[in-house]
């Protein structure tokens, strides 16, 4: 690969996107990286932090995370898909360093998508056996994890496949159903988590926050 992208969607997010932004600069890159924010249906002053992290600012008013993504990647291949890798991570996560080398070394190895994990970052406002469960089943679970804040994969495969739907939920694990079918190559990695956040109040319908209710609601005496 010989070029990278890595984009972000965002909707209201300019409390916890500057660390973010912060961690994807910290990441050293053998090759050209560009940073992509896709600034969604945004009240405040997501774009503006992003414009001073020195990302691509993308501004859309979809209030649909599949279509945001899909927006970044486009903008992302706008010079054409040749020696070009694809990463997506999300406004409310970190990354680790090493995550562009990471990235790209699965992407020479000949992956044409990269599925990686992911951790929580604080679990205060939760009840206090909600991270045991959640990390018993996260640790037991026999299909590999998806999440949209920790994902890559060769820009031409993503642009043969159709992309990411316009879906306000699971635009990640449509993607990966899309390269499926193509009969793509499919690597799974847990070495290189993404730390995100365990906040309560979700920026996404029934994404990673609404998972985490539904397992602390079975918590809960009946």
């Amino acid at each position: 690969m010989k070029r990278l992208a890595v984009i972000v969607p965002a909707h209201n997010e300019e409390s916890l996107l500057p660390a973010c932004l912060r961690a994807l600069r910290a990441c050293p890159s053998p090759v050209p990286a560009e940073l992509i924010v896709v600034a969604d249906a945004c009240a405040d002053g997501t774009a503006a932090a992003a414009r001073t992290a020195g990302a691509h600012v993308l501004t859309t008013n979809a209030r649909n995370v599949g279509a945001a993504r899909a927006a970044g990647a486009a903008y992302a291949m706008r010079a054409g898909t040749d020696g070009l890798w694809l990463a997506t991570t999300d406004a409310d996560s970190r990354v680790p360093c090493r995550w562009l080398n990471w990235q790209l070394t699965h992407a020479r190895a000949g992956a044409d998508l990269l599925l990686g994990t992911v951790r929580v970052d604080d679990w205060g406002r939760w009840p206090e056996t909600l991270r045991t469960v959640y990390e018993t089943a996260y640790g037991r679970a026999t299909q590999p994890h998806v999440h949209g804040a920790n994902l890559g994969f060769a820009a031409i495969t993503y642009a043969e496949t159709g992309g990411f739907p316009p879906v306000p939920v699971n635009e990640d694990r449509e993607l990966i159903a899309r390269f499926q079918a193509a009969g793509a190559h499919i690597a799974t990695d847990p070495a290189c988590p993404v730390t995100t956040s365990a906040r309560p109040i979700a920026r996404a319908p029934h994404g990673f926050s609404a998972h985490l209710a539904t397992l602390a609601a079975g918590l809960q005496p009946t």
